[in-house]
Parts: C-alpha cells; structure tokens; sequence
C-alpha cells in the first residue's frame, strides 16, 4: 500500500532543553508512518533532552537548516522553545517557509514564535493558554481551538493536542 508521504520531506525543530516529549514524538510518529522522512533540528548538536526524559540527538543545527530542502517545518513547544521566540535565525527560516509555500507549524507555546516572525498577522492561531495574549498582541485570530489551520500554517495548543496535530500536518502535506 502507497504512504501518502512517500517522498516528503519534514524539519522538526525541538528545544535543546524542556522540548515536550510527546509534541515530537506523536506528530513524528504519525508523518513516518505515512511515509514522512523527518529531520530533527536543534540549537546545539548534543542530546537534547525533553520535559519528561526523552532524550533525542538532532541531525542538524538550526543554522545549517535549508528550508527549500523540506516541504514542512515544525516547531515543537514545551518550555524551552522559549529559545527561539526572539531568534533571529528560526524567525527568517519560518518567514522562508511561508513565502516558499511550505507547510509550517507550531505547538503548545512555539506559535509565539510565528507570532513574533509577524506570520500570524489576520491569521487564525491557537497556542499554549498562557500565551494567548502574545499571539493575539501580534494580530493573531484566536479561537480558543485545539488545532487551527490558516492556509499552510497549522498551529496546536498542547500536549493533549499533538495527535490532531500531526494528523493536519500530515492533511497538509498529502
């Protein structure tokens, strides 16, 4: 049977420290099942370690991150993606990959990171409850849903939103 992702490829961007384990994991699962070959992307290059003791080695640094190489990149919350709500690099690689049509998303508190990209400007978005007021100060449509999708940005509230999350990215890149 043909996976529907046969071939695509996807970026995941986790925290060094405090990714949310399961917001990497279940997303991750669901688009290698289908098919999805998935790149890991960190700011450094050693084990990156989850908020409940996932430990993962990325394939990549941020900076060394072609966004033309993907046709999907993701950034997985938990509280250390806090480190790329004001990075220069990972707001120009996500600007990348809305002018180059590519699917782009965000979970749990990572949204605030296209929020300060200017990316959710009249867009429909959701994020982490804490941070509603970032996005919604940036111009931002906010619902209060688990999952919205606004063209090709995709963007969860949380843990318990990661399934469906997945699932739409993988809609998406279908």
């Amino acid at each position: 049977m043909e996976k529907k992702l046969e071939g695509k490829k996807v970026a995941m961007v986790i925290a060094h420290q405090r990714f949310r384990d399961e917001e990497y994991l279940r997303p991750k699962e669901i688009l290698e099942e289908e098919g999805a070959s998935v790149t890991t992307i960190s700011s450094k290059k050693d084990i990156a370690i989850g908020m409940l003791g996932a430990k993962v080695k990325p394939d990549l640094i941020l900076n060394d991150l072609k966004v033309k190489e993907y046709d999907a990149l993701i950034f997985v919350g938990g509280g250390g993606a806090e480190e790329y709500w004001t990075n220069q690099k990972a707001h120009s690689l996500a600007i990348e990959a809305v002018q180059r049509k590519k699917v782009l998303g965000a979970i749990c508190i990572a949204p605030v990171i296209l929020a300060n990209a200017g990316l959710l400007y009249g867009k429909k978005a959701t994020v982490y409850e804490s941070e509603v007021d970032k996005i919604k100060g940036r111009g931002a449509i906010y619902n209060g849903l688990p999952v919205e999708r606004d063209g090709n940005i995709i963007t969860a509230n949380g843990p318990d939103a990661a399934d469906q999350f997945g699932k739409a990215i993988l809609e998406a890149l279908s």
